[in-house]
């Protein structure tokens, strides 16, 4: 059997712009073994070369092939539910080159769908705008519904937060095709042409990561190095496979073969 490996990326490769220690091995050796792998985040602002380019400055140097962001989900979720449609967003460049890639036009009018990222340069009015649309028929997408984004002053409000004020007055709710949906999580998975029993899920965050990875079928890994931590665990109905202090736990072969599987 073949196995592979979906891995989050902030809290588990990198915290902000620092890489976490062992990231490096625990890549190299997925390399090396010609293990399947592919990244796997929830942040649509940067395309999948920027992520690649990112990782590659820590010392991570892997192709873009082996990058899959919510935006790339949200735009061919889009692209079969209608094709060459239109969008108004709010986001900004990974998720509008993933539309534009996927055959979508940005429009300022009338548009098909409401597609709601990131974003550092979103105003009131564009939410204005939004709520608006949605008043007269567009349907409100959410490349995720994370609450809040960590960087490296504190949390900023990540897109979830953003599209509740537009699920608020306008009473209609997001559909959402970032982690945990199993959208995302089935499409990165095929991929890698693996299927749910040679998949593993390697994540720091209980809500999307692990969830995601538990309804699809896939065995998970929780790292404790990102937004979790072992006391946390009691308040959920589900639980990870392993747990592990850090991504430099997993760099051992004998590790994975008898913890993970691999």
């Amino acid at each position: 059997m073949t196995n592979g490996f979906l891995i989050d990326m902030d809290g588990v490769i990198y915290r902000g712009s620092e890489l976490i220690p062992g990231a490096d091995r625990f890549i190299g050796s997925l390399m090396e073994q010609q293990i399947p792998f592919m990244f796997l985040t929830n942040n649509s602002q940067r395309t999948r070369r920027d992520v690649a380019t990112k990782l590659s400055r820590m010392g991570i140097d892997v192709g873009e092939e082996h990058i899959f962001t919510c935006a790339m989900a949200t735009a061919r979720f889009l692209a079969h539910q209608k094709p060459n449609g239109t969008a108004y967003v709010i986001g900004e460049g990974g998720l509008l080159h993933a539309l534009h890639r996927n055959g979508y036009s940005i429009v300022d009018h009338d548009p098909d769908y409401v597609v709601v990222g990131e974003g550092r340069s979103i105003n009131f009015e564009m939410i204005e705008t939004a709520v608006r649309m949605v008043e007269k028929g567009a349907k409100l997408i959410a490349t995720n519904l994370d609450p809040n984004c960590p960087t490296q002053y504190g949390l900023r409000p990540g897109c979830g937060a953003i599209v509740a004020m537009i699920e608020s007055a306008t009473g209609k709710k997001a559909f959402s095709v970032g982690k945990p949906s199993p959208i995302m999580m089935r499409a990165a998975r095929k991929e890698l042409n693996l299927t749910a029993a040679e998949t593993t899920m390697i994540g720091d965050t209980m809500e999307t990561d692990i969830l995601g990875g538990v309804e699809m079928g896939y065995r998970t890994v929780l790292v404790l190095s990102g937004g979790t931590e072992i006391s946390d665990l009691s308040d959920y109905d589900y639980q990870p496979d392993v747990i592990v202090d850090s991504i430099a736990d997993l760099c051992s072969p004998a590790y994975l073969m008898s913890e993970v599987g691999v």
